[in-house]
């Protein structure tokens, strides 16, 4: 009984993921600036794909050393990224 509750739970892990994935795609249609368009497909494309992990950890839980590194990778180089878009995109003009 407990395997097919993890089953179900994994598999919604992996559904939400993908919903995420796609949900992240919709502000590229918009007409709002280029930033505000990354920063909400990064943070969709970064919690989609860490949704994924974790039900691929819940699936093959032997594996954990492997998906924890992915799941850690996955918030710092999103992150990182996030922040040098940013600073790369700013006129370089500072405000005193």
């Amino acid at each position: 009984m407990i395997y097919i509750l993890i089953d179900i739970l994994s598999y919604s892990l992996i559904v939400i993921g993908i919903i995420l994935w796609f949900w992240g795609t919709l502000p590229l249609l918009g007409h709002r600036s280029v930033l505000f368009k990354l920063h909400s497909l990064s943070v969709a494309d970064t919690l989609g794909s860490m949704s994924i992990v974790v039900g691929l950890l819940l699936k093959i839980p032997f594996e954990w050393p492997l998906l924890l590194l992915a799941l850690i990778t996955l918030a710092i180089w999103n992150t990182v990224l996030g922040y040098v878009l940013a600073y790369c995109s700013s006129s370089g003009e500072k405000n005193d």
